[in-house]
C-alpha cells in the first residue's frame, strides 16, 4: 500500500480533539446537526469515552463515527471521511471498530442514521451490509431552540 493508502489507525476522540472534529465535520460530513457544537460533543465524549471513534492517517483527522449504545439499541451517527480520503478504506475500518465495540458490549443490531437525499452513502452503507428499514420512520421533536 502507498502512504495514502495506509490503513488508518483508529482511536478514541478525547476532549483534545473536539475543536478539530467539528472543524473536520464542516468539510467532510453531509448536513449539519443540532448537536454539531462544542458543548454537545463535550457531553457525548464525557458521558460515552468511546462513542466518538476518530480514523487517522500521519496524525491527520480522515474520519468519525459515533457508535453510542444506551443499554438497549447500537446506533451510528455522523460517518463522516474526508473527500481527498474516501474509497481508500476508511469507512471500512471505522465501521469495523462501531461494529467490534458494539459487540463487546452485547449489542445485537446496529442502525445507522442516513440521509434519504445521500445517493452515495447509499451505495457505502448497502455494501458494508446494512439496509433501509421502510416498516420504521424516525419522529423528532428538537428539546432546544
Amino acid at each position: 500500500m502507498s502512504e495514502l493508502t495506509s490503513a488508518p489507525r483508529i482511536r478514541a476522540a478525547g476532549p483534545d480533539d473536539l475543536d478539530a472534529v467539528l472543524a473536520f465535520w464542516k468539510t467532510a460530513a453531509e448536513g449539519t446537526s443540532i448537536s454539531d457544537d462544542r458543548s454537545g460533543v463535550e457531553r457525548l465524549v464525557a458521558r460515552d469515552p468511546e462513542a466518538l471513534i476518530l480514523a487517522e492517517r500521519d496524525g491527520e483527522l480522515v474520519g468519525t463515527v459515533i457508535a453510542g449504545f444506551d443499554g438497549w439499541r447500537c446506533h451510528l451517527y455522523r460517518l463522516a471521511v474526508h473527500p481527498d480520503h474516501r474509497r481508500q478504506g476508511v469507512a471500512t475500518a471505522l465501521l469495523a471498530a462501531a461494529e467490534e465495540r458494539f459487540t463487546a458490549l452485547g449489542g445485537r443490531r446496529a442502525d445507522a442514521m442516513v440521509l434519504q437525499r445521500n445517493e452515495t452513502a447509499h451505495h457505502g452503507w448497502g455494501a458494508a451490509g446494512y439496509a433501509p428499514e421502510e416498516r420504521w420512520r424516525r419522529w423528532v421533536k428538537p428539546l432546544t431552540g
